[in-house]
């Protein structure tokens, strides 16, 4: 439905003078009539003084009328002579809902500015529309602790520049079982930090794309798995190094891998490690799922068990080595699993879970966390 504009708006002063003729009343008489000051009723008839709510009933009393019409039309007036143009703001209205402007120009991926149609055009760009009336693509299911099949716009603006970045990555078409036959080797890397290095390239030789993005404020997000393109032949794993903890890091890399092992890359993973993360009973199959191949492949639970049946609550840090160095993973990745099953507290051997974080970002493909690259 179309707005509709008048051409005029008179000010209510215009009617009060009229009110004043038809009875043959001065300005005086009416300020005598209402208890007012002659100057606050010249002022009011001027339109230099707004009509209030208590002026508003006075006139009421004095005209015979309702109080709301003498601000019904103060309101119109004071409206007419406002300059903000209500499309304008619609327009910008609508661009913020579909995405954390402030916090993509503050990152950089678009041009800020405060001419709308450039915001605008930047966003439009952004996301791939053809209008900004258009609803981005959402590949990339959300799944967060509380839904699955939502996703908030700072969430699905982080999506959009993994894809982005992960265009530019170079990696050989995918194929299931090249990747499969190179899970061990892929294993044998989360023995110690130094090997990290290897990590991108060896994923871009099974066919993996790997990409970093440093979240943004209050996403939660650790992780998400999608195609580059309809094929299938080109997945990606983007991890936002939220955690930069050894053990975080590799199991949110390992639950990603696993989606893409599975087939079932529709997932953005938000509160998948650290002390909130999610309940492993509240989260859908393909999760779960995900959840036990990542944690299998690095720590075999049958082996687990069996070191924590030995260790009878008394895990040391040499026990705790020996046994990292028996199923050949770093320590700190064992720490995180037994501080997840609760066998140890949040605190034990807090010097294993080293910070992983600069070593990822000095040679993956990174946006964000330049202050790690500046150290």
């Amino acid at each position: 439905m179309m707005e509709r504009k008048v051409a005029e708006v008179f000010p209510p002063g215009e009617f009060i003078r009229d009110e004043l003729e038809e009875r043959g009343w001065t300005q005086n008489d009416l300020a005598e009539i209402m208890g007012r000051p002659i100057q606050a009723i010249s002022e009011i008839v001027s339109g230099k003084k707004a009509i209030t709510p208590e002026t508003a009933q006075g006139l009421a009393g004095a005209f015979g009328t309702t109080p709301e019409l003498w601000l019904n039309l103060e309101n119109a007036y004071r409206l007419s002579l406002t300059k903000t143009d209500s499309a304008q703001v619609a327009r910008k209205a609508r661009l913020y809902s579909l995405a954390p402007v402030h916090d993509l120009v503050e990152r950089g991926w678009i041009q800020g500015s405060s001419n709308v149609s450039i915001l605008e055009t930047e966003i439009i760009q952004f996301f791939g529309l053809q209008t900004i009336d258009d609803e981005p693509s959402r590949r990339f299911a959300a799944r967060k602790s509380t839904a699955y099949d939502s996703m908030t716009p700072p969430q699905l603006a982080w999506c959009y520049r993994a894809r982005q970045l992960s265009a530019a990555v170079h990696a050989i078409p995918f194929n299931r079982q090249r990747f499969a036959e190179g899970l061990p080797e892929l294993r044998q890397m989360s023995r110690d930090e130094s090997s990290l290095r290897r990590l991108p390239a060896f994923l871009a030789d099974v066919g993996v794309r790997l990409v970093v993005v440093e979240h943004l404020p209050k996403t939660k997000i650790d992780g998400v798995a999608f195609w580059l393109s309809e094929e299938e032949k080109d997945p990606v794993v983007a991890v936002s190094l939220r955690y930069g903890r050894i053990d975080h890091f590799w199991f949110t890399l390992m639950h990603e891998l696993a989606h893409i092992y599975h087939g079932d890359v529709s997932g953005v993973d938000c509160n998948l490690v650290g002390k909130d993360a999610e309940r492993f009973d509240k989260k859908p199959e393909s999760e779960r799922r995900a959840d036990k191949w990542a944690a299998n492949l690095l720590v075999p639970e049958d082996r687990l068990q069996t070191f924590v049946r030995r260790c009878k609550g008394r895990f040391s840090k040499l026990k705790i080595r020996s046994f990292a160095n028996e199923i050949g993973v770093h320590p700190g990745i064992v720490v995180g699993r037994l501080q997840h099953g609760d066998c140890i507290s949040y605190a034990h051997s807090r010097d294993m879970l080293v910070d992983i974080r600069r070593i990822i970002v000095d040679v993956a493909s990174t946006d964000g966390w330049e202050r790690l690259r500046a150290i």
